[in-house]
């Protein structure tokens, strides 16, 4: 019989769940005491965020519950319910097997990159949780210990008013005057009433001046008191992106991000080395072995990975592993829920080149009450001490902001 997905479902198949993952990722060794742990079940529900932030949820014949959550995106949770089988009876403490399993597994449906990744990654950042608990220990110990106590975090900022450089200024000031921040973020792909054709991604004088404008109007209103980046979200060709990097090397940039789409690697390593305004890109790659052709051909200043995106924790920490051979910091890009916030914080306090993690909702009222633990204060992440990733879902919030045709958890 033919060794087929359809056989793992088939308790009468030649070749049973436990017998392929034996044969392909090694026979799991038996632990002692209360380490014997066996996986039962993996729920997702989606909660309509800013993003439809899928939420997912590792259950234990131990009755210890991890949850994680996956970037946002059509056909995460039909993908996760596709690999429950792979999982369900392995033990959850073997977080770098099960991972490189649903690798191996889910190859055919496109693991090397994109939304496969991003669906295992929230079944690895809820293997995080779950172990940590069975462990006793919070997830930076699973990644080696920390060097801090507290994550910086980046607020990323809008106004309705985008285009407007003073109303930036404005609402830079106040994010930073009211809410405590110290690093922030501005849009840059916003219109000038210069454009004649976006599509050509070419940009005309006046669009440079008035890009120029927003960056020197923000960056002089708060100074020293934050460190503030600017987003192209890939739009620009090479030869525009290296006239507005020019164009604002002058004025204090963090960094400016993703300035030219991002398949053409050759192209983003030509507009990096052009200028000295700093170049932050990552988001929009896929695993270490996409980020280390950007690091290692100096293609990138500072690396944006995106945690439940990439392929979680591990991965996240693989890749700043990498990053900090070439003396490349991290700031990893986030549009999460409070959960894999956290789940970034703990990658981001366990490896010495992170810089800050962003923070997308802030006008969002309800972010913080999806957990029951307070997440950021004044612009940072105590790290907690609590086992796994320390925060507890708020079940009411979760079952009032879910997305339409979703379901609440089931008990395990």
């Amino acid at each position: 019989m033919s060794r087929n997905y359809e056989s793992l479902h088939d308790p009468n198949a030649e070749y049973t769940m436990r017998e392929l993952s034996a044969e392909t990722m090694g026979t799991t060794a038996t632990r002692g005491g209360d380490r014997d742990v066996e996986i039962t079940d993996v729920q997702t529900t989606m909660v309509d965020g800013n993003f439809p932030w899928t939420l997912v949820r590792v259950y234990t014949d131990a009755g210890i519950v991890g949850t994680g959550e996956a970037y946002w995106g059509a056909g995460v949770p039909e993908l996760i319910e596709r690999m429950k089988p792979f999982v369900v009876g392995e033990n959850p403490l073997d977080i770098d097997r099960l991972y490189e399993h649903l690798i191996q597994k889910m190859s055919g449906e496109g693991s090397i990159e994109g939304v496969t990744v991003t669906a295992i990654s929230g079944i690895e950042v809820a293997l995080h949780d779950v172990a940590g608990k069975i462990l006793d220990v919070p997830a930076y110990q699973l990644l080696g210990g920390k060097y801090r106590d507290e994550m910086r975090v980046y607020c990323d900022c809008h106004t309705e008013e985008e285009a407007d450089p003073e109303a930036c200024a404005d609402e830079a000031e106040r994010v930073v005057d009211e809410l405590g921040y110290d690093a922030l973020k501005f849009d840059l792909d916003v219109p000038s009433g210069f454009e004649k054709d976006r599509a050509n991604r070419h940009l005309r004088p006046g669009e440079i001046r008035h890009k120029a404008e927003i960056v020197e109007k923000v960056t002089e209103r708060v100074k020293d008191k934050a460190d503030v980046s600017f987003d192209c979200h890939w739009t620009f060709s090479g030869g525009s992106a290296k006239r507005l990097a020019d164009a604002i090397e002058e004025y204090d940039v963090w960094w400016l991000e993703d300035p030219v789409p991002p398949e053409n690697l050759k192209v983003q390593e030509e507009v990096t080395k052009n200028t000295t305004t700093p170049i932050t890109v990552g988001e929009n790659r896929h695993r270490v072995t996409e980020l280390r052709r950007l690091i290692e051909n100096q293609a990138v200043d500072i690396v944006a990975p995106d945690l439940p995106k990439v392929g979680g924790m591990r991965e996240t920490r693989k890749i700043a592993d990498v990053a900090n051979q070439y003396y490349v910091p991290v700031a990893m890009h986030n549009v999460a829920s409070p959960v894999a916030t956290m789940a970034a914080a703990h990658v981001g306090t366990s490896v010495p080149n992170s810089l800050a993690i962003e923070y997308h909702s802030y006008e969002l009222g309800w972010w913080a009450d999806l957990v029951e633990e307070d997440v950021i204060e004044d612009g940072y992440i105590e790290v907690p001490e609590e086992p796994g990733l320390g925060v507890t879902l708020d079940m009411d919030t979760v079952e009032e902001h879910m997305v339409e045709g979703e379901t609440l958890f089931n008990p395990a």
